[in-house]
């Protein structure tokens, strides 16, 4: 059987070429040539009857959209973050760190997909006795769990043709490959986790995908640079795409959807890591708000939003003498560059100056923080720590602060005044146009428009 062939196409500029070559006789870009699948010649005589068959086009208002049936992994988190379960035919890649508890994740909810759906589990990376004794451990499988041992299907493959004709066989309604950089395809000559090998695999998985209503899960490395056989190359491929964050030496793990055609980006789902598994948490703001004792300087808690989730998570502040010609500014969990400009205005608008002070910032927990909310946050920290004098532990604060000073509004101010409250908090700092017209929380509002003004409440 004759191979498909191929051709090496420069990433920066386009030009196609039937060999390798280091640098690109184009536009000189070095190591920037890939191997692509050639696709298949149509002959000439029949392009007109294709084209004209395949582009009849319709209005709108003629297409009465499906009654999609989302089918329920059985882990709430994961349902949240997918935007209410998986739906028939959808590509969902799950990206991460090597270790970071993917393949445990996928092993949880393949068993509780696995009591009402017939699911395939792919893995190129491990051997079927490695897989069997992580079920075990995780209690997948055993003598309670025969009914879906039975039901959750094991195939050890590399080469996508195989995988694609099992699945065939095997008729699942959900398929995981674990993972994308391990498969190859007979059509390139390129080595297995090569860019060119993780896109026509996928390709391949894709069309599957969509042709049979089957859905797919690509499970997918990151590496520090992002680009080489990870999942951004794959991202326009797919309809949903899942980042697993966490630190190493954490329990914490959060999924963060970063891309999702039918649900809400930017939602997380929390979980504990444990010795039986990830565990879910459904109430991620007591999990996250773990001061003990007394009030301390330099720490406040800070409304945020993620997705459609309110959360309280504690921000700390340490401001210390620098003895260095340009002080340090450090932040953990929140955007430096903001830290920074934050810094200038509250030295601008309230005279208060840390140029001869050295600056650290970090979000308790390993939470990342990326909206503009946590800025009065932020400088509510820095000056209980600059001044040694604590804000109390029942202070909850939001708002974003604007170059002028002022204090401006966020989204979603009313859901994060009953977070606060229904933690039990009994004060919460917001902006003063997000103060609701109709307060039926039990909690104080503390409405602010400047930033000096916020300074001599907190005072």
């Amino acid at each position: 059987m004759s191979r498909a062939k191929s051709i090496y196409v420069c990433n920066e500029c386009g030009t196609q070429s039937p060999k390798w070559a280091g640098q690109c006789p184009a536009c000189g870009a070095w190591n920037a040539m890939t191997e692509t699948a050639l696709e298949a010649s149509v002959p000439r005589g029949r392009r007109g009857s294709i084209a004209g068959a395949s582009a009849a086009a319709q209005s709108l208002g003629s297409i009465a959209p499906e009654n999609i049936v989302r089918l329920g992994t059985g882990v709430a988190e994961l349902d949240r973050v997918l935007g209410g379960g998986l739906v028939p035919g959808s590509v969902v890649l799950i990206g991460g760190d090597p270790g970071i508890g993917k393949s445990t994740l996928l092993t949880q909810t393949m068993a509780e997909i696995g009591r009402s759906a017939r699911v395939l589990y792919v893995s190129g990376e491990e051997s079927a006795d490695q897989i069997a004794l992580r079920a075990q451990r995780l209690g997948v499988i055993g003598p309670n769990a025969s009914d879906v041992a039975e039901r959750l299907r094991l195939l050890t493959e590399n080469r996508v043709e195989d995988v694609i004709a099992s699945a065939r066989a095997e008729r699942p309604q959900v398929i995981v490959l674990d993972s994308i950089q391990t498969v190859y395809t007979d059509t390139l000559q390129s080595a297995p986790g090569s860019v060119a090998q993780v896109r026509e695999s996928a390709a391949q998985l894709v069309r599957y995908a969509k042709s049979t209503g089957t859905a797919l899960f690509l499970v997918g490395h990151v590496t520090k640079e992002g680009t080489l056989a990870g999942p951004r190359v794959l991202e326009h491929m797919v309809d949903a795409v899942l980042y697993f964050e966490g630190d190493t030496g954490s329990q914490f793990r959060i999924v963060r959807a970063i891309k999702n055609r039918f649900g809400a980006v930017n939602e997380i789902g929390v979980f504990v890591m444990t010795d039986a598994g990830l565990r879910e948490v459904s109430n991620p703001s007591a999990m996250f708000l773990s001061r003990q004792g007394d009030a301390i300087p330099g720490s406040v808690v800070l409304a945020t939003q993620e997705g459609t989730r309110p959360l309280l998570v504690e921000v700390q502040a340490l401001v210390d003498t620098s003895h260095l010609a340009n002080p340090r500014r450090v932040c953990v969990g929140l955007d430096g560059n903001r830290l920074a400009m934050l810094l200038a205005v509250l030295h601008r608008h309230t005279g208060v100056a840390t140029y001869d002070q050295d600056v650290f910032v970090n979000v308790v927990g390993g939470v990342r923080v990326q909206e503009t909310a946590a800025d009065l946050a932020i400088i509510a920290a820095t000056y209980s720590s600059l001044r040694n004098r604590p804000l109390g532990k029942d202070l909850v604060v939001f708002g974003e602060v604007g170059l002028a000073g002022e204090v401006r509004p966020v989204a979603r101010g009313q859901e994060r005044i009953r977070e606060a409250a229904k933690l039990g908090f009994k004060r919460v700092m917001l902006p003063a146009a997000n103060l609701p017209k109709k307060d039926d929380a039990d909690v104080t509002l503390i409405p602010v428009r400047r930033l000096n003004e916020a300074l001599e409440l907190l005072a």
